[in-house]
């Protein structure tokens, strides 16, 4: 059968313009359970860059496709732009990274990217509390699940809104690292800035060794550990040079979920910091067996 693509239609939530993908076959008269999918671009791009969409279409595709029979949820995907990005772009400057080109360089780096991750999860806790009353005012299908991929940029925020948002119990971090001061770290080094003030400021450093996922308590075997019992698939390239996999290893070798958890970690051989048609056939066979709890 060919694919059906998903259909889409744009809200604006509290002045976020939200994105939101369902499959044709899935009406307001439908009598299926949602499960909710947040999935979220890269720097420098937005919600309508291609391998965005790309990525939707096949997640329902493996979703809805042949073999997804079992189904016992519909499933939607919300995308939506970064902070300073897209839609909300107020200072292109600020997205970029450390140069030796002036008209590339951005001293706030390091405090630049953190705060878009840190907002992006805001934003999504945010969505989670306001999507239903603007999806379905007339409570025409209920929300039981909701989960969240990303990619580059957007994988960082995953495992950042993973971590602290109880009500996501799937994540799909695609090339993002989960432990900032080890990735930044090492990119100042390579860009030769010293870690420190202002580059670092301490009140910055703080709140980072206080609430980066690294911090938390991912090895515990009990609910102190904010990712226990949740499904996460990490996705990341061998040859990622922008966000090496070596700064996520450890962490993600260390990743305790339980017994209700799942944990699948492909690191794709000659892969480097792209999100490859693998890794988005992998997105999506995850999805779909999500859908059919």
């Amino acid at each position: 059968a060919p694919t059906m693509e998903p259909t889409k239609q744009t809200l604006p939530i509290g002045g976020l313009l939200v994105d939101v993908y369902s499959h044709p076959t899935s009406t307001s008269s439908s009598t299926h359970p949602i499960h909710v999918l947040f999935f979220l671009h890269g720097r420098f791009g937005s919600a309508q860059d291609e391998y965005i969409t790309n990525t939707v279409k096949v997640i329902f595709a493996e979703s809805y496709g042949l073999g997804g029979g079992e189904r016992k949820k519909d499933l939607i995907v919300v995308t939506f732009d970064h902070r300073n990005h897209g839609t909300r772009l107020v200072n292109k400057q600020r997205n970029f990274a450390w140069s030796k080109e002036p008209a590339e360089n951005n001293d706030h780096h390091a405090v630049d990217m953190y705060t878009i991750q840190t907002g992006t999860a805001q934003d999504v806790s945010f969505l989670i509390d306001h999507l239903p009353s603007s999806l379905y005012p007339s409570d025409e299908r209920t929300i039981v699940e909701w989960g969240i991929g990303g990619v580059s940029l957007g994988g960082h925020s995953t495992w950042i809104a993973l971590s602290r948002e109880p009500r996501l119990t799937l994540g799909i971090p695609i090339i993002g690292c989960p432990d900032y001061t080890k990735l930044i770290y090492q990119r100042a080094q390579s860009s030769n800035i010293p870690i420190s003030p202002p580059y670092f400021p301490t009140s910055f450093m703080t709140y980072v060794k206080r609430y980066d996922p690294v911090q938390l308590a991912y090895r515990a075997k009990d609910a102190s550990n904010p990712f226990f019992e949740k499904k996460v698939l990490v996705l990341s390239g061998k040859e990622d040079k922008l966000v090496p996999w070596v700064a996520s290893a450890e962490f993600v070798e260390g990743l305790e979920v339980g017994e209700g958890g799942v944990k699948r970690v492909v690191v794709e051989e000659g892969a480097g910091h792209e999100c490859t048609s693998g890794m988005r056939r992998e997105a999506g066979l995850f999805v779909r067996e999500w859908l059919r709890l």
